[in-house]
Order: structure tokens, then C-alpha cells, then sequence
């Protein structure tokens, strides 16, 4: 048995940027600029920052999905590691019993380890799961005990999270690229702190200005919000939501699927948008630069915009909309400050969005007129919002001199 019953680090939110802070805290590694742990935010910054992208995918069989971007995605860690000049280690096996003796291993030499393991797969995610869904994310693993069967798990949650090895290993080997892989850190360094804040800026203006490092640009950035408003309003149009998220459970699908991803898919409401001001508050003091400060506040009335347009997915006014908003906000906030000992209830929930998906397809609550005018509504939020970050972005670009 091996266990650090020390460990105590359980902030970090997001996957990537929240495990390796939760690593880095517990190494005892601080930040040169507050002499405090590396906060989240800052990581965030870090590795580019916020984004806008917007994607729908429609397989045969599932529902459709819209997929909204709100941070950078391109290898985050990877940009990390190379701006804080963070050296890393991978051990990786096909074998899962190597996997399982490469986790032991690490555990045993005193520090936690980041592995990569299927969303779907862990059960304390309460998450539906068929062969065609997976997304390999960095958990961070803290204690591993053979005779009980068990692995203590920090991921996202302010608890600890307990899961069996044969589940971890099951998550850890769902796909071929990351099956059972292990990351090894080292220390920062500190001389490199200023230019990797300053770098992580101006990604966050290209992001907003200039074709992404992959894909069409019109799905990312300020042309991504463009691209939404015209499909929601111009229903003839390829891709439109009258025709890809047609009324009914197609378009229920829709709009769960983007206020999953603007508030709850590794983040806590705003789209991260309140968390960037955190940064820029950091980079502010960092770069001496008090006009990042008032940047921030821009980024935190943007974090309100977004929240707005969430609600405008699923109103109060339409009631099977408003209990699937509260359900999976409750979902998540019993997940995020209870852990496993919330799963029956998240289980519950669970099922019960299901019966609201079927409801949806017998009695569609609202008529095409209604439709169209909520189709009016949300493209009026995404409008706010993007005027918002226009300004926003503008003003950062001219405070960074770029």
C-alpha cells in the first residue's frame, strides 16, 4: 500500500491545467511573483488562454452536437512545459499490468502521478458510455493500494475520488495514443515566467484574430461568432440550426451540448472568461502593466455575457428546459464539491435527463414561431458577447504592443 497522506491538493478545475497545478502545489513549487503555488489561472494564461471556437458533429446513431471552444486546445501542456521550460518524462506500455507497475512505482518515490484515462470510462463521472465515445483526459493519481483494490483519484473534484484499479486501468487503456501513459515533471523555471505570460497573451490575440493552427478559420475565433449568429438566423443556410438541430430532440441535444461546454466542461460557469481576468489580474502586477487590470473587469462583464447567453439555451420559460439546466448544474456542483459520495444521486439525475430526452420527442414544447424566436434570442447573446470580446481583445493587443 502505498498512499501520500499528505496530500491535500484538490483546486484545480480543468483537466490539464488543473492537474498540473494540483501536482506542482503539492511539490511545493511556487511562483516568483506571489511566492505562492502557480495558480490555475495563470497556467491558463500560460498556455494561450481563451479562446472562441465553434464545431457541431452529427454521427449516425448519436445526437448532434455543438461544441464550443472556450480555451486554447492546442497541446496546452505541451505549450506549457515549453514556456516555463518545464522538463517531462513519459513512461508508456501497451502492458496494463506494466501500467499498473509504472503507477506504483512513481507513487512510491513520494510524489503523485498524471496519467491519461477515459472520461467515459470512470465511474465516478456518472456518464453514459458506448464504444464510440471516448476523450482521454490528465488525472492526477495520489495513492495506489494493491490488497484493497484501489486508487486515489484528484479530478476536478474538491474531494478525494476512490475508484477501483481495474476501472483506472480500464480508463487508462481505452485508446492506443495515451494507453497507459505516465507523465513525470520537473521543476519550472522561474527566469522564463515573464515571457511565458507575455507569449500566452499574445496566442490569446491571435486566437481571436487570426486562422487557428488547425481546421477552417470560420469556425474559430471572432468569424466562429459570426458563424453561430448566421446559422441561428439564416435558416436556408448549410449547417443552419433549423435544419442540423431541427426542433425536437435534435434541437434538445443542441442546446445542452453548448451550455455543457459554456458552463460546466471543466470550468464552473462563464465560459473561463472570469478565470482569464484572474490571470490578467497576475499578469498585470507580473508585466507591470495596469491596464490589464482593467481588461479583467472587461473579460468578467464578458463572463456575465456568457453566463447570459447559457440561460437563453435553456430559459426558465420553457419548464422541461428549465429542470434540464438545473439538473445538470446540480450534477455538476454535486460532483465538484461532494465527489463518489454524490454518485447515486448524479446516477438519479442521470436518468432522469434521459427520461426528459424522450419526453422531448413526444411533445416538443415549443412551436416553429417559438423556435424561430428563440433562435432570434440566442443570436442576439452571442452578438453581446462578442461585441464584448471585441473591445476586449483589442485593448489587450494594444496594451501588449502587438
Amino acid at each position: 500500500m502505498t498512499i501520500l497522506n499528505n496530500y491535500d491538493q484538490f483546486q484545480g478545475l480543468h483537466w490539464e491545467t488543473g492537474s498540473l497545478r494540483n501536482y506542482l502545489a503539492f511539490k511545493g513549487v511556487v511562483a516568483p511573483h506571489t511566492n505562492q503555488p502557480y495558480s490555475e489561472a495563470m497556467l491558463l494564461g500560460i498556455s494561450g488562454g481563451i479562446v472562441m471556437g465553434y464545431y457541431t458533429f452529427d454521427y449516425e446513431g448519436r445526437d448532434p452536437m455543438v461544441r464550443i471552444l472556450t480555451r486554447n486546445t492546442f497541446d496546452p501542456l505541451e505549450t506549457i512545459y515549453q514556456r516555463l521550460e518545464i522538463k517531462t518524462s513519459v513512461k508508456q506500455s501497451t502492458s496494463s499490468e506494466k501500467g499498473i507497475q509504472n503507477l506504483a512505482a512513481e507513487v512510491e518515490s513520494g510524489l503523485p502521478a498524471i496519467v491519461y484515462a477515459d472520461m467515459y470510462s470512470l465511474p465516478y463521472n456518472a456518464l453514459d458510455t458506448d464504444q464510440g465515445m471516448w476523450a482521454m483526459l490528465p488525472i492526477l493519481v495520489y495513492g495506489y493500494d494493491q490488497d484493497r483494490n484501489e486508487v486515489l483519484v484528484a479530478d476536478r473534484s474538491t474531494k478525494p475520488l476512490s475508484i477501483s484499479t481495474e476501472n483506472l486501468t480500464e480508463a487508462r487503456g481505452r485508446t492506443k495514443k495515451n494507453k497507459y501513459r505516465l507523465l513525470i515533471h520537473q521543476q519550472p523555471n522561474p527566469d522564463k515566467l515573464e515571457m511565458a505570460v507575455t507569449e500566452g497573451l499574445i496566442d490569446c490575440v491571435n486566437y481571436f484574430t487570426q486562422p487557428p493552427p488547425k481546421g477552417s478559420k470560420h469556425n474559430f475565433g471572432f468569424m466562429a461568432f459570426q458563424k453561430w449568429i448566421d446559422l441561428l438566423q439564416k435558416p436556408n443556410q448549410r449547417g443552419s440550426w433549423q435544419k442540423q438541430f431541427a426542433p425536437g430532440q435534435r434541437m434538445y441535444a443542441g442546446l445542452k451540448s453548448a451550455f455543457e461546454d459554456i458552463c460546466i466542461f471543466g470550468k464552473d460557469g462563464g465560459a473561463e472568461r472570469n478565470l482569464y481576468a484572474q490571470f490578467l489580474d497576475e499578469a498585470s502586477k507580473l508585466l507591470s502593466k495596469s491596464e490589464l487590470e482593467e481588461i479583467a473587469e472587461q473579460f468578467r462583464n464578458s463572463a456575465k455575457a456568457w453566463d447570459d447567453l447559457a440561460d437563453s439555451l435553456l430559459p426558465d420559460e420553457i419548464p422541461l428546459f428549465k429542470e434540464t439546466r438545473t439538473l445538470m448544474l446540480r450534477k455538476h456542483r454535486l460532483f465538484l464539491e461532494q465527489g463518489s459520495s454524490s454518485l447515486k444521486e448524479m446516477i438519479n439525475i442521470k436518468v432522469r435527463l434521459s427520461d426528459l430526452r424522450s419526453l422531448v420527442n413526444k411533445e416538443f414544447p415549443l412551436t416553429q414561431s417559438q423556435v424561430e424566436d428563440m433562435h432570434d434570442e440566442i443570436a442576439g447573446k452571442v452578438k453581446a458577447v462578442r461585441d464584448i470580446e471585441i473591445d476586449a481583445i483589442d485593448n489587450l493587443s494594444k496594451a501588449i504592443n502587438f
